[in-house]
């Protein structure tokens, strides 16, 4: 059996529909897969509408989160949300702050690359998007290769979307709270990819333990930005704190060249995951 646990659809920053997704996934021989578009459940209907006979559905979201980093510094991570319910109002009222934070996030980017003379129009970026969509940087990323300014989506990352004068801050939520909340909704949390230097600051070993202790159920070691002695590193700790390890592939379609289900996870880890949750069950087409 074959599961990659973190795919992304239109729904958020990746290029296939979540019918197309789950077509893909079927496909590539994936017994199960998990939609985790960022901020929001939208894509979860569609998905379970057009899923092939046989491929699971594992419902899910990646949640934008603030952390220490265990050295003093206020960082971004990633959370992966598995099977909670998505009417939890808790959940409800601060996934919508976060969309909309984002969607207002990525229009002054778009508008202070105006201001250079940059030929991107902030009006078609954001129409382009569905009206409750989470907005991200991949999606300005593509206007500037529309435009012709860069080649990749990595290449407008690299030189205009992590820091410096085009990129704005947001106010992500509280891992801590993050946690409390899908677990208030009946879900299972994972950290995704946490040791993924290449992204930018990690968290130490020491805050994987204090999330452990706040009801983190596991760690992503088996991601395409995970080198072989990083996920050793991560492994080892995960057995020493008894968290779940996943490995998915964060597939977004064409923003990226990964593809869905390059890397997996155990099916007897899906299952622990399954038997946690308490918010939805994995849907089975």
């Amino acid at each position: 059996m074959r599961i990659d646990l973190h795919t992304h659809s239109t729904e958020s920053d990746g290029t296939d529909t979540p019918a197309e997704l789950v077509a893909a996934a079927a496909a590539t021989g994936l017994s199960a897969v998990a939609l985790t578009d960022h901020d929001t459940a939208a894509g979860w209907a569609e998905a379970a509408d057009a899923l092939p006979p046989g491929l699971r559905l594992v419902r899910g979201a990646e949640l934008s989160c603030a952390s220490d980093d265990g050295r003093g510094r206020v960082i971004t991570v990633h959370l992966l949300a598995y099977l909670y319910d998505p009417t939890s109002p808790a959940l409800v009222e601060e996934q919508l702050r976060l969309r909309s934070e984002r969607r207002h996030r990525l229009r002054r980017m778009a508008v202070r690359m105006v201001e250079d003379g940059f030929p991107i129009d902030p009006d078609e970026l954001m129409a382009a998007m569905p009206a409750d969509a989470p907005a991200g940087r991949p999606h300005l990323a593509m206007a500037l290769i529309r435009a012709g300014v860069v080649t990749s989506v990595d290449e407008a990352f690299a030189r205009y979307l992590t820091g410096g004068r085009y990129y704005v801050p947001r106010t992500d939520t509280p891992v801590a709270r993050a946690i409390e909340m899908i677990t208030e909704a009946g879900g299972v949390t994972v950290l995704a990819h946490p040791f993924a230097s290449s992204r930018g600051p990690i968290v130490s070993d020491g805050v994987v333990a204090d999330l452990a202790d706040l009801g983190l159920a596991g760690v992503e070691v088996d991601h395409p930005d995970h080198d072989p002695a990083t996920r050793a590193r991560l492994r080892g700790l995960a057995g020493e704190l008894g968290l779940l390890t996943t490995g998915s592939s964060d597939y977004h379609g064409t923003n990226k060249t990964v593809r869905i289900g390059a890397e997996t996870t155990s099916p007897d880890v899906l299952d622990a995951i399954a038997d946690r949750a308490t918010g939805c069950k994995v849907l089975v087409g």
